[in-house]
């Protein structure tokens, strides 16, 4: 019998009368602990710290019958930290500067993630491998609803968003990944993720409406797909709506 401990948010895979507990799970076969622990339904890239019998191994140990394994999330509190060393951290690196990719139910996350800055890949028809080589090619954190997804070996930076409420969600991924001081809004482009810079108003003005050639001089416009953005009267609800996700 192997005996697991999974502490922190990784509470929120169990069922919940496993949380927070020790749970017995029969010893069927030899294989790696990351197996065993995915088969639970705790993805890997979640994962910062193992520790079996008071010793820290990494993913590639292989499970005997009679361990005691003690999971711990990618941020835990100092008090949760076990005294134990050496510890052997299982997460890579953070990507420097952020940038994601996104699945196909988190759009709306997309906006306004790009609204605060932040490098993001959408479309609404990525297909599961897709988003897994992106992911791991391109050095973006996928982003997914779809906690099997997260599963794929290729993924090493990665979250299940738990929130389903889009403006919610922007406050978990910003708290899970300490991301309050890359936040520059408007830096980029809502539509296409494109970086946004000044322009010369007689550069567009032939692509302005009457009233906005008339009443406005400072323009800027997307380096990608060449939207163009002033501060019309929607923007203090927009600066209202960036205070709120932030």
């Amino acid at each position: 019998m192997i005996t697991l401990h999974f502490f922190g948010e990784l509470n929120d895979y169990l069922a919940q009368a496993q949380r927070d507990t020790a749970i017995e799970h029969e010893f069927q076969k030899a294989r790696s602990v990351k197996d065993l622990i995915e088969s639970i339904g705790v993805p890997h890239p979640e994962i910062d710290i193992i520790i079996v019998d008071g010793v820290s191994v990494d993913f590639r140990y292989q499970v005997q019958d009679g361990d005691s394994i003690a999971v711990y999330p990618a941020h835990h509190s100092p008090a949760m930290q076990p005294a134990i060393q050496p510890l052997k951290h299982l997460l890579p690196e953070a990507i420097d500067p952020p940038a994601f990719v996104l699945d196909v139910h988190l759009g709306k996350l997309a906006g306004y993630m790009r609204m605060l800055g932040f490098d993001c890949l959408y479309r609404n028809d990525y297909e599961d491998p897709e988003l897994a080589y992106i992911s791991s090619t391109q050095a973006r954190t996928l982003l997914t609803c779809d906690r099997k997804l997260l599963h794929r070996k290729e993924i090493t930076h990665g979250y299940f968003v738990r929130s389903r409420d889009p403006q919610v969600q922007v406050g978990e991924v910003i708290r899970h990944f300490r991301l309050k001081q890359h936040i520059r809004p408007f830096s980029r482009c809502i539509n296409c993720n494109g970086s946004i810079a000044p322009v010369d108003k007689a550069m567009i003005a032939d692509r302005l409406q009457p009233r906005t050639r008339q009443h406005y001089d400072v323009f800027y416009i997307c380096q990608d797909c060449g939207q163009i953005y002033w501060q019309g009267s929607h923007v203090p609800e927009m600066i209202k709506l960036v205070r709120e996700l932030v």
